[in-house]
């Protein structure tokens, strides 16, 4: 990806880099074909400082877009590898930030995880059922793209001083039900 951006755009290299990788396949750990593990694993595991390092830029940034599936296991046999694959951005942004600063770099590592954000993410996942993907979104009020899109003009706005490891970004939402008089 970072050959072919500098090939096309005549660019230097890449000091401020955003991993925004959504894949989402549906493969159980019982039933899952290994093929869709791999892709998963690849797509959001993808290293991205080596430009930074070849160029010796010493004060880029690299923000993962992770998500909350990356701290909490959901309840969902379909999502279980792809939980797995985001609690390895979680381990792995968490270990580069450490190596950055031993090496007393000023690259800073971010992980930004989000709730549900109402993206096409649910609509892939579920392409053979339509109308449970337009459900989920139906169900809670979602976080939007622009909301995340501010969480990350936040993390590069931050003071050189300012470290923003993890950002857990998630609305305030519960399960609608109808609370009666007695229950309030």
């Amino acid at each position: 990806i970072f050959a072919w951006f500098a090939n096309t755009f005549q660019h230097q290299g890449i000091d401020v880099c955003i991993n925004n990788a959504g894949l989402a396949l549906p493969a159980p750990l019982l039933s899952g074909k290994t093929s869709g593990w791999r892709t998963m694993m690849d797509v959001h595991t993808s290293q991205n400082k080596y430009s930074m390092k070849e160029r010796k830029v010493d004060d880029g940034q690299i923000i993962n877009i992770n998500g909350m599936c990356g701290h909490r296991v959901l309840h969902n046999a379909d999502l279980h590898f792809c939980n797995a694959t985001k609690y390895a951005v979680t381990a792995l942004t968490e270990g580069l930030r450490q190596e950055l600063r031993e090496a007393k770099t000023h690259i800073r590592a971010t992980s930004v995880s989000p709730g549900l954000v109402e993206t096409e993410l649910t609509y892939r996942l579920l392409s053979q059922n339509p109308k449970k993907a337009a459900a989920t979104y139906l169900s809670i009020k979602c976080l939007q793209a622009a909301e995340i899109a501010n969480t990350v003009v936040y993390v590069l706005s931050a003071p050189p001083h300012v470290q923003a490891s993890i950002i857990h970004h998630w609305r305030n939402y519960c399960v609608q039900k109808k609370i009666s008089a007695d229950e309030m």
